[in-house]
């Protein structure tokens, strides 16, 4: 008689590379990732940046909502806006915007079945950060130039 009571349970056996034997978890988790790899970091990242342009969205629609209300209104959004807290969640938004951008070409290329080995996840997920930042500088360059 098997020790095991299902037998899918043999699915989570697992062998590490020295040879010892690991139980592998249900579903990954956290503490599956290695935060230290550029894959995981900039996948888990690529969800934070989802959640915040949602999040973004809403300063969006304060800023349109002011806007259709009238001046005193619209006013106030300004205010806030130009203040150091909104320069910072302007520029926050900026770099949200770009990077969640380029991940997403990233993973488009990898829909298309490119850059799965493993020199082409590190190239390509250094690119996205790179883009990210030069982008995000550009934008804000071009704003304040033509503010």
């Amino acid at each position: 008689m098997s020790s095991m009571k299902d037998a899918r349970e043999a699915t989570f056996i697992g062998r590490r590379t020295d040879g010892t034997r690991i139980r592998r978890p249900l579903s990954p988790h956290l503490q599956v990732y290695d935060m230290v790899q550029i894959t995981s970091g900039l996948s888990v990242l690529n969800r934070a940046t989802g959640i915040a342009w949602t999040v973004g969205s809403a300063f969006l629609v304060w800023w349109l909502m002011a806007a259709a209300s009238g001046p005193q209104a619209l006013a106030k959004a300004q205010w806030f806006f130009s203040s150091f807290l909104g320069i910072l969640v302007l520029a926050g938004m900026t770099a949200v915007a770009w990077f969640h951008t380029f991940a997403g070409i990233r993973h488009l290329m990898w829909d298309a079945g490119h850059g799965f080995d493993l020199p082409s996840t590190w190239k390509t997920g250094k690119a996205v950060m790179v883009a990210t930042g030069v982008a995000t500088v550009l934008t804000w360059l071009i704003a304040l130039i033509s503010w």
